[in-house]
């Protein structure tokens, strides 16, 4: 849902707003030109969702949280070294965050434990991502319009949104000769387990829009199901097997000398690939270099996961 851009923290700063606005006003009415447009609002990000949301319409936030984690783990949309880091996402230092001076702040239902200390700095814009068994992508979609049209830059989500659909439509046209199977969408842990993503998580909701069918059709808890038993694949045995993200060296030595791994059958012919690490909360820019590494992985051709 989205919160009203109204605070407590704001309020010092909400008259000068509207004299700007009533005075702006009376120059139109004059038929005098309106020499500068109001500075772009100050953003800060406490989830990363909304983070890669901002960067995604063109708004780079002046803060945000756990930003050494994000650039390790995220990889993209690139942070420039300006952004003020405010510590940890359960933990922000709203000291710090105080003193960024942010016009308003970005958060999901993640965080509704502290949302209080936050609405005492500034506004909150909160926008739910993860929903367990609802889709997450056009959650996301949705927030590029619902971020811009918060700032007063309903351009920049119109624009954004064609970008992507654009985009993805290309990407799906691209995959459109591997429809032929599913696709079972893991992160493998070690030798014997991983998660797997199911069409409430990011990577498989994505992987709805880009045309291909998700094997993994049970529940799952928040996203994705894990700990899964490496032989729950042998249940898909038709399908492209995908692990997103870096395979730890103990797993690959593991499956390595697994008799069930090289039995399975993705494994035993060669249906397997393995994608960089991709943000699987992330927001549009995550969607789209999921897509992105997906059909360059497809059209490069099968590679061993071990």
């Amino acid at each position: 849902m989205v919160k009203p851009l109204d605070g407590r923290g704001a309020s010092a700063r909400r008259p000068h707003r509207r004299a700007f606005l009533s005075a702006a006003g009376a120059i139109l009415a004059a038929g005098l030109p309106l020499r500068a447009a109001p500075p772009a609002p100050r953003l800060a990000a406490i989830d990363w969702a909304m983070l890669e949301t901002a960067a995604a319409i063109g708004r780079m936030p002046v803060a945000a949280a756990e930003l050494v984690r994000f650039r390790a783990d995220v990889i993209e949309p690139a942070i420039p070294g300006h952004v003020t880091d405010l510590g940890l996402r359960g933990a922000p230092n709203f000291e710090l965050l105080q003193l960024t001076r942010p016009d308003l702040i970005l958060s999901s239902p993640y965080y509704t434990h502290y949302e209080g200390r936050l609405r005492d700095i500034a506004p909150v814009l909160s926008l739910p991502f993860f929903t367990p068994g609802e889709p997450p992508f056009p959650k996301a979609l949705a927030a590029l319009t619902l971020l811009a049209d918060a700032i007063g830059d309903t351009a920049a989500g119109r624009r954004t949104v064609t970008e992507t659909e654009t985009a993805l439509d290309a990407l799906a046209l691209r995959l459109a000769p591997f429809r032929d199977r599913p696709v079972a969408l893991v992160e493998i842990g070690d030798a014997r387990h991983m998660r797997v993503f199911g069409f409430d998580s990011l990577f498989g909701s994505t992987l709805e829009r880009l045309g291909l069918r998700n094997a993994w059709t049970d529940k799952t808890q928040f996203s994705f199901l894990a700990p899964v038993p490496i032989e729950r694949l042998a249940g898909m045995p038709d399908a492209r097997l995908v692990n997103i993200g870096t395979l730890p060296p103990a797993a690959g030595r593991g499956l390595s000398r697994s008799i069930l791994w090289r039995a399975l059958p993705p494994v035993a012919e060669r249906r397997t690939y393995l994608l960089p690490d991709t943000n699987a909360f992330g927001a549009i820019p995550a969607a789209l270099r999921f897509a992105t590494l997906l059909a360059r992985a497809f059209e490069t051709g099968p590679e061993a996961i071990a």
